[in-house]
């Protein structure tokens, strides 16, 4: 099981900086940003390797469910 930010999004996020020092915004002027998406990845073969039983309704709330 994982619980992160969405690399996705901060890649998008990580060229609009980019792209704001390369139009010449001074990197000191820009503000420290935290993620705001998050994603929950649920690996459900480690799970039963483990012994672990993961209810229903908590896979349906998973982003990704790998089987």
């Amino acid at each position: 099981m994982s619980y992160g930010p969405s690399l996705p999004d901060l890649y998008r996020r990580a060229a609009e900086y980019v792209h704001k020092i390369l139009q010449g915004t001074n990197p000191a002027d820009l503000p420290i940003e935290q993620p705001t998406k998050f994603e929950l990845m649920v690996n459900l073969k480690t799970a039963k390797a483990l012994g672990l039983n993961i209810p229903e309704s908590f896979l349906l709330r998973a982003d990704e469910v790998i089987e």
